[in-house]
């Protein structure tokens, strides 16, 4: 990696991920498109996102910036708060990017990619280091099993012990969502009802007011899953506004990406 603008990276604090895997997320900072798309100080922002409004170029130059850190060119999605899952071998990168919320694959070199702005990107890999995953974990698609699916493909594959990195998401006590929500992950087949219903925080003189903990759903998701070794889940989007973009607070604005490959 190179040492020019190493601060604008967030690199994941996972400390028993094999040596063969390469993780790297970003962040808002050291890019080149302009307000509302920059890194919140006046400068130039790292949004990655082609679809929300910013100028195709500077989009392009993001890009072209992050590139330079990786060893191919990301496997790009149309993300949909679903649960369909790629190998990401397998996929054209220069066609246009396929609608699914996950990827995975098992050749080296192939660079795994999601986008967010307050969704919690998931990191996977398995122990041998023979196999990483990239994975889109808004709540829908935590409530829909975007996480199991995510894993079983990848068992599937021939992947071995899991483990996972969670990435920078909206924090526990932001996320504001309504009974549908709570309703949506009570519903999950075989769920532990205890747990869900910790991750919902009561607030306000209203009932059917909460506070959700993504963190907490996908480690509950990721255990019921069988994977036990989990990390990361300690940024919140909306409250460092100088690091990362933020969907809830801002409305208009870019998406930084988690992406994941082996060496």
């Amino acid at each position: 990696m190179s040492t020019q603008n190493v601060t604008q990276w967030l690199v994941p604090d996972w400390p028993d991920v094999p040596a063969g895997v390469g993780v790297l997320c970003t962040t808002r900072r050291g890019g080149v498109s302009p307000a509302p798309y920059d890194d919140g100080q006046g400068r130039g922002g790292l949004n990655l996102a082609t679809h929300v409004g910013d100028a195709p170029k500077c989009v392009e130059r993001n890009r072209d910036i992050l590139r330079a850190e990786l060893p191919a060119e990301p496997l790009w999605l149309t993300q949909v708060h679903g649960t369909r899952v790629l190998d990401a071998a397998g996929i054209d990168i220069d066609a246009e990017p396929p609608i699914a919320d996950a990827s995975f694959a098992a050749a080296r070199g192939v660079v795994c990619a999601i986008l967010t702005a307050d969704c919690l990107p998931v990191l996977l890999c398995d122990a041998e280091g023979r196999m990483v995953g990239a994975v889109h974990a808004g709540w829908r698609g935590l409530a829909d099993g975007v996480l199991e699916a995510t894993v079983a493909s990848m068992r599937e594959a021939g992947a071995g012990e899991l483990m996972a990195w969670l990435g920078a998401a909206i924090g526990p006590n932001r996320f504001e969502v309504g009974q549908d929500v709570l309703d949506a992950f009570l519903r999950r087949p075989g769920g532990d009802e205890a747990a869900v219903r910790a991750a919902f925080t009561p607030f306000g003189l209203k009932p059917g007011k909460y506070f959700a903990d993504l963190y907490a759903l996908a480690r509950i998701a990721l255990l019921g899953a069988g994977v036990r070794r989990v990390w990361g889940g300690d940024f919140c989007t909306v409250s460092n506004s100088g690091r990362f973009y933020s969907y809830r607070r801002d409305g208009v604005t870019g998406r930084q990406a988690s992406l994941i490959w082996l060496k």
